[in-house]
């Protein structure tokens, strides 16, 4: 087991007892009365969550993240600015510099990354296959 399935084993253990503690002390103070049924019903499905965040947590954790310039590559966008032949381009939520191999290259055009110059990426207009670039 690791420390984190421990972490997350426990935290849930806690919180399950807050959820006990509410439903049959602090809400019965509140004339709320929760039946047994319920609560178990409320627990299991508190429960059911905690696994579920815990699957979805996990499996981000241990994707690799995908980072610099060649993880750029085959990568689409759309110009932001006219290209001709350098202007920016957006990808991926992001603003780069970019230098058109295409010619010129209107506004919100698609564009796909064929390379990278330093920090400025290499472009091709419309949507090319990667094979078409070689």
């Amino acid at each position: 087991m690791t420390g984190r399935l421990i972490l997350a084993i426990f935290s849930t253990l806690l919180e399950e007892a807050a959820l006990v503690v509410i439903v049959l002390w602090g809400l019965p103070q509140l004339d709320i009365r929760i039946p047994l049924p319920g609560l178990i019903a409320l627990m299991v499905a508190w429960g059911a969550f905690a696994v579920f965040i815990y699957q979805v947590g996990s499996r981000a954790l241990r994707k690799k993240p995908l980072v610099g310039m060649l993880s750029m590559v085959g990568s689409r966008g759309k110009a932001a600015s006219p290209l001709a032949p350098d202007g920016f381009v957006k990808i991926k939520g992001e603003l780069w510099e970019a230098k058109s191999l295409s010619g010129k290259i209107s506004t919100r055009e698609d564009v796909m990354v064929v390379g990278q110059d330093g920090l400025k990426l290499i472009v091709r207009k419309g949507k090319d296959d990667l094979e078409a670039t070689k």
